[in-house]
């Protein structure tokens, strides 16, 4: 008799562990090791049907025989993924503390996870049914001729002819005339495009700086390394891309290009395919689930040269990868923050290393782990300091806003350089990193504040939408018409929001354009990009915007840029405030003078004695990055000691610290067991900062040690024990390996 063939399932569910499924006989593929990485559809529980990917086969089991179920369908005629990015996902499932099934999934394209074919979509392709057809049968009937015309040099696609005017209906009729027959099929691509690689001729004059590091990195581009590419904003940083990439293309290896938010993709793409006639294929969630599965097998097959990406695209299978580029790479971005928390920078250098080819990470403001293992030696650190072209470094200046009145946030004397800067035709640039129109409503009469009911935090009043949004649990409320506690009528705001500003500046500078770039502006598709042309093409001149307008942006017309409100992040309690402040400062003050234009960058503050200013308008990032690593180094916090974040979140605030509780006691317990007690530190169970959110109670657990391995092999034998105990059980609790975000 034969045994039967057990197959171990990765699920995409948050449960740390692979579930037994028999395979029908009928199923089973002549190899049993080729079933590892395929897809399958299974039941689990009693009404759903999943897809899963087979993690490993066996004919023995510890469970009844007759209580395990039959796997319904194979799905996959090979391994779906690749060894080494299977690996390299092994590897991120043991790393991050996050189930094997749950990160598999990160890697497929939404349309595979519901169980899709892993190909190309079909193409309709139109022929003559003879080549001997009298056509002037049809004169008279334009398009019908037209068709028949078209069809009579070749078969062509349905797409091809909807360009050329022909629409369905036309070919349905010629169809049932007996003249024409459709056939789908697999399209067919490229794959040797490096063949017929040319180069754009238009193409700037090179620095010297840039020259370096362009051959820095063609000298070691065939082996594992990690570049840090420190240049100032307006450098130059996309040209020295662009002629790294050259000699991979021609290799005919593939280059992978991760960018931190998707409005950078499409100004992206255009400097590639402007430089390079190469397929070139975009990777971001703003896709629809076909698009973003050709993309993948674009990538897999090898037809596509270029991938360019938001964080996910991490995750793409690729077949011959020969450069992978991080751009803007110390974006919090990068960062997930719920379900897998992995950080693409990272997952990238690993991936590299494990590809053995070079990874290049670029940043005008490099984040201070990554600044650390440059300074230590472990990246190679290349330069640029001087602006491309004529353009020079803009000139900073504080504004003391101490007893000045203000205007919505404005002082007069911001006020009058903006006049300055228009009245000479050139655009301005207003952060403010705050949406709505006041961050509070209140009583004017008691002082009560319009609280969110289900977390620590205040209702954004937005007034073109009229009603109050929390930002951070999503709810609204309608605006209300008396004061809840002593029932005033008199409710006023407090704070200034992007669409307050908006307004003031429409009635300060009625004649000269005002646009407004945040979340609640651009919600409909290709708005950001519509704006961003406007803005390229002169007609707003004022412009107000969030972080989405801080990050890349090439304005030439911008010459005055200001940071209305700062204050906030002098006093945060998060030791990542200073060097978040400084990168955003020195990101936005990046978009003034990028051309020929001299620039000017104002910051408004109450406290303009402040150090962390101070050092930031008169020495820049790279002092303050230095001054900052030294204070990390004596307070023994990251990047000289390694972290991860134990949170649990529930209705009722004591199950949660009672569950971390326990998790401290069992941490405590297995230090002592391995004798790594003075090694590893323990801090909480402490609330979250913002302790309630959605109406649930947030508590964390911090440990911190020298050593990163130690973290690793200490969550490993814990996360067990967490797991299978009742009070883990109660709450929803998940481990942050390498935190960014405390809140």
């Amino acid at each position: 008799m034969l045994k039967p063939i057990i197959c171990q399932i990765a699920l995409p569910i948050p449960l740390r562990r692979l579930f037994d499924y028999q395979l029908p006989l009928h199923l089973a593929p002549n190899s049993l090791i080729s079933l590892v990485g395929r897809r399958v559809r299974v039941s689990f529980g009693s009404k759903r049907e999943m897809i899963g990917l087979i993690y490993s086969t066996t004919n023995n089991t510890a469970h009844d025989l007759t209580k395990i179920k039959p796997i319904i369908e194979l799905l996959d005629t090979q391994p779906l993924l690749s060894s080494n990015l299977w690996d390299l996902l092994h590897w991120a499932s043991l790393y991050y503390q996050h189930p094997f099934g749950d990160v598999l999934q990160q890697a497929l394209p939404s349309a595979l996870r519901k169980g899709k074919e892993a190909t190309f979509k079909m193409q309709e392709y139109w022929h003559l049914l003879s080549s001997d057809l009298n056509i002037s049968e049809v004169k008279r009937a334009k398009k019908q001729y037209q068709a028949l015309l078209l069809l009579k040099q070749n078969p062509l696609s349905t797409t091809h002819l909807k360009a050329q005017g022909i629409t369905r209906n036309t070919l349905n009729i010629l169809q049932e005339k007996g003249f024409i027959e459709c056939i789908a099929k697999q399209p067919e691509y490229n794959l040797n495009w490096s063949k017929n690689l040319q180069e754009s001729e238009d193409k700037p004059q090179l620095s010297t700086e840039q020259a370096v590091a362009i051959t820095a990195v063609n000298q070691q581009n065939k082996e594992f390394n990690c570049f840090l590419l420190e240049g100032i904003t307006g450098s130059g940083k996309t040209e020295v891309y662009l002629n790294i990439l050259t000699p991979i293309l021609k290799m005919g290896k593939q280059v992978l290009i991760i960018v931190p938010e998707i409005g950078l993709t499409p100004q992206i793409i255009q400097r590639f395919q402007a430089r390079f006639n190469l397929p070139i294929y975009l990777k971001h969630s703003g896709l629809n689930s076909r698009q973003q599965l050709d993309t993948w097998c674009h990538a897999k097959q090898g037809s596509a040269a270029i991938i360019i990406g938001t964080r996910s695209a991490i995750f793409s299978d690729i077949k011959n990868l020969g450069l992978i580029i991080l751009d803007e790479e110390h974006d919090a971005s990068f960062k997930q923050q719920d379900g897998f928390r992995y950080h693409a920078r990272d997952f990238a250098i690993k991936r590299a290393h494990m590809e053995n080819i070079p990874i290049i990470l670029g940043s005008a403001t490099p984040a201070l782990e990554t600044l650390h293992n440059a300074l230590q030696g472990k990246y190679q650190h290349l330069h640029l300091t001087q602006r491309a072209g004529l353009a020079k470094p803009p000139t900073s200046s504080l504004i003391n806003l101490a007893g000045l009145p203000l205007q919505s946030g404005l002082s007069p004397q911001l006020i009058e350089l903006m006049r300055r800067h228009l009245q000479k035709n050139n655009q301005v640039i207003l952060f403010l990193n705050r949406r709505g129109f006041s961050p509070v409503l209140m009583c004017h009469e008691c002082g009560w504040l319009v609280k969110c009911t289900r977390c620590d935090a205040f209702y954004t009043y937005h007034k073109k939408a009229n009603y109050l949004h929390c930002h951070h649990c999503a709810s609204t409320l309608p605006i209300p018409q008396q004061c809840y506690d002593c029932g005033s009528t008199q409710l006023i705001t407090n704070g200034v929001g992007t669409e307050q500003l908006e307004q003031t500046l429409k009635s300060i500078f009625p004649d000269d354009p005002v646009i407004r770039i945040d979340r609640d502006n651009t919600r409909k598709k290709e708005s950001f990009d519509e704006y961003l042309n406007d803005i390229h093409q002169g007609k707003y001149k004022i412009l107000i915007g969030t972080q989405m307008l801080a990050k890349g942006h090439h304005f030439p017309n911008v010459t005055l840029v200001a940071l209305i409100d700062v204050d906030g992040a002098l006093f945060c309690n998060d030791f990542r405030a200073s060097e978040r402040l400084a990168q955003l400062f020195t990101q936005v003050a990046g978009r003034a003078g990028r051309a020929e234009k001299k620039g000017q960058v104002v910051l408004q503050t109450h406290h303009p004695e402040h150090i962390l200013l101070q050092e930031l308008v008169n020495s820049g990032y790279t002092q303050f990055s230095r001054n900052a690593l030294r204070e990390r180094k004596l307070a023994q916090l990251p990047p000289y000691q390694f972290q991860a974040l134990l949170r649990a979140e529930s209705e009722n605030a004591t199950l949660a610290e009672n569950f971390l509780t326990l998790c401290r006691q069992i941490l405590i317990k297995i230090c002592l067991e391995h004798n790594i007690t003075e090694k590893m530190l323990l801090l909480g169970p402490i609330p979250a900062p913002m302790e309630r959110k959605a109406g649930r109670y947030r508590f964390q657990l911090l440990l911190q040690s020298t050593y990163r391995t130690l973290i690793t092999q200490t969550l490993q034998r814990a996360i067990d024990i967490f797991s299978k105990s009742p009070e883990g059980r109660k709450v929803k609790w998940s481990i942050d390996v390498d935190p960014i975000d405390f809140t």
